[in-house]
This record gives structure tokens, sequence and C-alpha cells, in this order.
């Protein structure tokens, strides 16, 4: 029998992506992982190689262990998934911090095995379903085990995993599992690069331009949220009619998607951390834009909590 670290260790990384698709917080997943690995650890003398390998076996734990932390609990939502758009860019901005909402999942903690599918619309999608049925999707769709493996995860056979399945796909409302085509690579960072230079000169104007016209922004933990280019770019005049018009933005992914980062000058000349932007580019231009302003979201992407306040190659004071 090789050693059990040895043999769970190359695992880890993506079980996190798992849980985190079951779960919807990679704070909650990490603590799944850890969980699913001390049950193992636990039950290794008894693990049989003949019955599973040690992945489909790790999966198993884990699995279960995520069914039995997501009993009573609410799911989790975007605020597109709570209600009508609002029509008013000035409404207050009152975040809600008793809501537990979506987290964006950082692509350098994952080797993600279901590539394109941690994507935030598909996330929200699934956090509609039932946990088991959402089980049986990831499981069945994402990560390609059979219905008969499934089966024997959640106890129950491969015609109630089958039926299952067909309930879970009917329910995520017209989202799939299916990665949504993008332009090539080099279309979506033209399109970014000329977000982030329209942004950082306040350009609301030239921001407006690169939007599909049905375009949505929401920001959790604020529950507000706007669909259209007329009230994207509202929101964002009076978002540099509060913070200024002086930002810098660097760029990271989440969830499989591009994403900036927003630096906002204060007082003292400093850029400061203000927001993680989570975007969908499609042909029209961007089309989502999911914007995270919780300090605990920030901190799992382990980002400079200031940019000094003058680069030598802008010449700004």
């Amino acid at each position: 029998m090789p050693d059990f670290a040895l043999a769970a260790e190359p695992y880890r990384r993506e079980l996190l992506a798992h849980c985190y698709r079951m779960l919807g917080s990679v704070h909650e997943a990490e603590d799944l992982v850890q969980e699913t690995l001390v049950r193992a650890w636990k039950a290794w003398p008894r693990y049989d190689p003949a019955r599973a390998s040690v992945r489909t076996w790790l999966y198993r734990i884990a699995t279960n262990a995520c069914l039995t932390a997501l009993e009573g609990r609410a799911r989790r939502p975007l605020p597109s998934g709570l209600g009508r758009p609002s029509d008013d860019p000035a409404a207050p901005l009152t975040p809600s911090f008793e809501i537990p909402w979506l987290q964006p999942f950082p692509d350098a903690r994952s080797d993600d095995p279901g590539r394109g599918t941690l994507r935030l619309a598909l996330l929200a999608a699934m956090q509609q379903l039932p946990p088991k049925q959402r089980a049986v999707l990831i499981l069945r769709d994402v990560l390609e085990f059979s219905a008969a493996e499934v089966a024997g995860f959640l106890g129950t056979t491969p015609a109630a995993v089958n039926s299952a399945l067909q309930r879970a796909r009917a329910g995520l409302g017209g989202v799939t599992v299916e990665e949504v085509a993008e332009p090539a690579d080099a279309a979506v960072a033209a399109v970014l690069d000329r977000y982030v230079a329209a942004f950082e000169r306040a350009d609301v104007a030239g921001l407006v331009e690169l939007l599909a016209d049905d375009v949505v922004m929401e920001m959790p933990p604020v529950p507000l949220w706007f669909r259209g280019r007329a009230d994207y770019g509202r929101f964002l005049e009076r978002l540099f009619a509060m913070r200024g018009p002086d930002w810098r933005m660097t760029r990271t992914t989440a969830n499989g998607q591009p994403a900036l980062v927003a630096y906002c000058r204060d007082d003292a000349g400093v850029y400061r951390l203000h927001t993680l932007q989570v975007f969908t580019v499609a042909k029209a231009g961007v089309a989502h834009n999911v914007v995270f302003a919780d300090p605990a979201v920030l901190a799992l992407f382990d980002l400079p909590a200031a940019q000094p306040a003058a680069r030598a190659s802008d010449g700004r004071p």
C-alpha cells in the first residue's frame, strides 16, 4: 500500500474545484477538502484499489462531505438571481452581508479537470439545483464519471442517477455545462485593453462603446444589479463622481474568465485596492461584469492592498 499523502496529495487542487462547485464558497471548499483528506486518511487501511482508483475514492468521500455540509444551508446567489434589475443607478449601495453570496474562484488555486465549467453564470445556475441534483450534474457532465460510479457514490441506482441528471439539466434554465464560445483570446484581450484604458481615464463614453446592448453589471455584497448599456454607463458616471477620475487596473483571472483589479487613488496619491471585476466577453462586447468588493473575497486573490503613488512610465504626480 503506498503512503497516503503521496497517493492523495496530487488530487487536492482538483478536489478544491469540485467542492467549490458544490458549495459556491472557496472558504468552505477549503474546509471540506481538509475534511475529505482527514476522512480518507482514517479510512486508508481499508481502501481497496481493486474497487476504485484513489481519485474516484476521494471524489466519493468529498461529494458526500459536501452533501452533508449543504444540509439546511441556503444557496449562494449572485444579485441577478434575487429579482429584477434596478432602474436607478443612484440607488443606495447598501451591502447585504447576511446573504451567503457566490464567491469567485482564483484560477491559480486549482488544477481543474472540468475546464470551462467554473464560470460564474454556470455556478449561479447550479446553485438553484437541489444538492443531490447538483452533485449528479457535476459528477456526470463535468467530471464524466459513469452513471454506475455516481450511483455508487450516492448509494442509489444508475437509473435514479440518469433521472436526476435529466432534472438537473432542465433546472439550469438554459445555461449549459459546455463552455460558451467566446472570441479568440486575442479579441478578448483587445477588448480588455480598451476597457482598461477607458476606465483609467474615467471615460464613460469609451467604456459604453465596449458593452453589449444587454450587458449585466452586479456587485455582491450589494444586492443591486443593472442591465443594459445606459444604466451601466450611468452607474459608472456615479462611481467616478464619488471616487474621482484617477484609477489603475491590473489583470488576473477568476473562474476561467478574464478579470481586472481596480485601484482608486486616495487623497494621499496612493492607489488603494477597490474591486475585483470578473468579465464575460462576447462577440458583441462585454456581456457581464461581476464586481466583487468584499474584503474577505478580495483576500482570496492575494492582491496588493495598494499601488505606488506614481509609476515611472506614466508621469503621474
